[in-house]
């Protein structure tokens, strides 16, 4: 008996299941036609798998937990009452930004616009961390304020001195550093532009490039170098041949390489993280309640390798900021290096102790699940982009907008190279049911339609300079630090007022976890607090997160029963 043919006919019907596989993948299901014909057509990238995960970042797989306080509420204010919340995946950092993360922001900074012209002074000014927190009137830590950001004995530990606005700038800086990066990687740009072709007026913008890519490096990018090669969009993938003439390629969004922006992470999702609930996992419920990031209801380890020891650094109790000296101790009077104690069920390392985190929310007393209950985030302000003949505005490179902070300290707006946006008008709200305006801070919790003034007039004439918001919470009015320009003369005006009843404002943001200086009751990732967003101490520091685009979970999902097989 002949053996052969079986064996050919399953070969040849092996390849023509491979090519019926191939050719689905590229033909259109709406249409028929084909995809990513060669020159022609409709050309889309079909090889995407999943998103990168970016430096220093570690996936969390969304999901439904308790958010809020669950356990005692020894200050009983009310503001972290439970709700169910869903979260969508993400990525957060491993570790709190460091020093010798924040210093590398600012070593570009200190490259890129030199202090040696005193119109960039205030470009490196506005980002260094206030060192001068430390300081304490009946105290000594004066080594702290000249060493703990630069000396390398700290490089690893979590930078402090940083307001929320500079967590907020520094996430947008890292964003446009790791997308650089890629194109680098995956030649779209020759190597290492990054260090080469940079100065004031040419940096490169991920919303730009990926908008009006012809504008990235202050219009340099496609720049010939004399021949027919671009100056800087000249790597493998930055150009093509068509016919018989050079096109250039970009990495829209299309390609899905650029990952999404590094931001400050809301408050749900950095109490999600924390909690670390999938620890306590059993098939669709959760095992009791977790008080702190790790197991039990104890601060010291009850594994059986560390047992007694720390599971974080905190203030014990009056004049005890780490126990008696010894084996027993947390092992830091302040802050301490990251990774110092175990991680989390996530990864996640110091989601307790060593800093309390900015989060991204405007803070209010009330989380009002009652309206959503998925992906909960109170700061939502849409802006748009200013177009000029259609096409999105670009800072033009000899602009450097500046705004001045309550507290007098001059922060960089915006840098040249950066899209122009302005908040969006009745063009994008006109009869949307999901939105009706441009500034959500206030929505259903401070908005003239959730007070008691609702449906009044306004007198004629009246003319309210007072935040929305102050009609429910009365807060002081913004301080303000003005310079006369032809005298030099500083005035500060401050509210003196004795009757305000509140401090909250629409410029106040969330702070999450327990620091080196609090009491163990604020390591439950449940506790809130805040403070304005212009306000730098040295017990609070950050770390970014990154949304996920595409499917939920990182892994195929497998049947209970098939597993393990």
């Amino acid at each position: 008996m002949n053996t052969k043919y079986p064996y050919r006919l399953l070969f040849f019907l092996f390849i023509f299941c491979l090519v019926i596989g191939c050719g689905k993948n590229n033909v259109s299901r709406g249409t028929g036609w084909g995809i990513n014909a060669k020159n022609k057509g409709f050309q889309y990238n079909t090889d995407f798998e999943e998103q990168e995960t970016g430096p220093g970042l570690v996936f969390i797989e969304g999901g439904t937990f308790t958010k809020g306080q669950v356990q005692d509420d020894v200050l009983h204010d009310y503001n972290n009452s439970p709700s169910q919340q869903h979260v969508m995946s993400f990525y957060i950092d491993e570790t709190e930004v460091t020093n010798i993360m924040y210093m590398e922001y600012l070593d570009w900074l200190e490259t890129v616009f030199p202090q040696s012209e005193p119109r960039y002074r205030d470009v490196y000014k506005q980002a260094l961390p206030d060192t001068l927190v430390w300081r304490n009137a009946l105290g000594y830590v004066e080594e702290l304020t000249t060493n703990y950001l630069r000396h390398p004995a700290y490089a690893e530990y979590p930078v402090v001195g940083v307001s929320w606005v500079q967590a907020v700038q520094y996430a947008e800086w890292r964003t446009d550093r790791v997308n650089e990066f890629l194109l680098e990687r995956e030649s779209y740009v020759k190597k290492d532009v990054r260090f080469e072709n940079i100065d004031p007026n040419s940096t490169f913008n991920t919303q730009a490039y990926l908008t009006r890519p012809e504008t990235s490096y202050g219009s340099k990018i496609d720049s010939l170098d004399g021949g027919e090669t671009p100056l800087i969009n000249s790597g493998k993938r930055g150009t093509t041949k068509k016919d018989t003439a050079t096109v250039n390629v970009y990495a829209g969004v299309s390609k899905g390489l650029l990952l999404p922006s590094y931001r400050l992470p809301t408050e749900t999702e950095w109490e999600y993280a924390a909690l670390a609930l999938v620890g306590d996992r059993e098939y669709n419920n959760y095992r009791g309640k977790k008080k702190y990031p790790w197991q039990g209801e104890f601060t010291r380890s009850q594994d059986r390798k560390m047992e007694g020891d720390q599971l974080a650094n905190f203030k014990f109790g009056k004049g005890d900021y780490g126990g008696i000296a010894g084996w027993s101790d947390d092992g830091a009077d302040i802050t301490i290096q990251v990774k110092s104690y175990p991680p989390n069920d996530f990864g996640l390392y110091d989601m307790a102790g060593n800093v309390a985190e900015w989060v991204s929310d405007v803070y209010r007393p009330i989380i009002d699940d009652e309206y959503n209950d998925f992906n909960y985030y109170r700061g939502n302000v849409y802006n748009k982009y200013i177009t000029e003949g259609g096409k999105a505005k670009v800072i033009p490179s000899d602009q450097l907008v500046y705004d001045t902070l309550p507290n007098g300290r001059v922060i960089l707006k915006k840098l040249p190279g950066q899209l122009d946006q302005v908040a969006i008008d009745e063009e994008e709200t006109f009869l949307r049911q999901n939105f009706s305006e441009s500034d959500n801070r206030n929505f259903r919790d401070g908005d003239r339609e959730s007070t008691r003034k609702y449906g009044e007039q306004p007198e004629e004439g009246e003319v309210n300079t007072r935040p929305e918001s102050a009609n429910m919470y009365d807060s002081p009015t913004y301080a303000k630090v003005t310079v006369d320009e032809e005298t030099g003369q500083v005035t500060r005006e401050i509210d003196k007022s004795s009757k305000r009843t509140s401090l909250i404002t629409d410029e106040v943001r969330v702070y999450k976890g327990g620091s080196w200086k609090d009491r163990a009751y604020w390591l439950d990732p449940a506790q809130r607090r805040y403070l304005p967003q212009y306000i730098a101490t040295e017990y609070i520091g950050f770390r970014c997160a990154m949304s996920r685009v595409g499917s939920k979970s990182q892994k195929k999902k497998s049947p209970r029963h098939k597993r393990g097989r």
